[in-house]
């Protein structure tokens, strides 16, 4: 649909387009930019990463109509299942989000929304809440993979890992669990200000992500 603007309207309307076009850099290659250049993207970048929370969150809505067939439950619907699972167990915030989002990646990257999911979530969240967004796929192969001839024991290769067993009991508690449309779960807007707490966090903050730590799931 074409607006028409009339009188006043047409020099307001004007106006407002002249002042909300930002300025650009001169370079068509990355590597003749200057510093200069690259000082005033970054600023630009500012107000696009102060969006991240709600990018993701238009993401998770979308989950509501394009979902995966044949479950009883949409992918949204999954997911704030597993989040509400968690937050009952009394797990913290950073669990709660990771499971939460973690097939947040199913839209663009079905076949490895695992790791699309985690690097989504990497820059935000404790490193072993990643570790277990990333491998849980592997890790619900022991619920369903004999059905399809494959190895339901394939997460074996991860036994050492230190995160293994905290990847195993969120598969069993939250993840394989949360596919049932009777459960009652919280909605989009009581996790909402969770998603944007830990999306407003300075990213790969050293004291957030945490290398090495493993943390307790489920509250004792």
């Amino acid at each position: 649909m074409i607006t028409l603007f009339k009188g006043p309207k047409i020099k307001d309307h004007y106006e407002k387009r002249v002042h909300a076009v930002p300025k650009v850099v001169d370079f068509s290659q990355m590597k003749d930019g200057t510093a200069e250049e690259y000082a005033l993207l970054h600023e630009l970048e500012k107000p696009f990463l102060a969006l991240t929370a709600d990018r993701i969150l238009t993401e998770l809505r979308r989950q509501e109509h394009m979902t995966l067939e044949g479950y009883r439950i949409t992918r949204l619907e999954h997911g704030l299942q597993a989040a509400t699972r968690a937050e009952r167990d009394g797990a913290d915030l950073d669990w709660i989000v990771g499971a939460h989002l973690h097939d947040i990646g199913d839209g663009l990257a079905p076949q490895n929304h695992d790791r699309m999911s985690a690097e989504i979530l990497r820059p935000f969240v404790r490193w072993d809440v990643a570790w277990v967004v990333e491998h849980h796929g592997i890790f619900q192969m022991l619920y369903y993979a004999h059905h399809y001839g494959w190895d339901r024991n394939a997460r074996d290769r991860y036994r050492d890992h230190p995160c293994f067993d905290v990847c195993a009991t969120f598969c069993e508690r939250w993840d394989q669990a949360s596919f049932d449309p009777e459960y009652q779960s919280h909605g989009m807007d009581h996790f909402e200000p969770f998603v944007r707490e830990v999306f407003s966090r300075k990213a790969y903050d050293p004291e957030i992500i945490c290398e090495g730590y493993v943390s307790r799931l489920v509250s004792a």
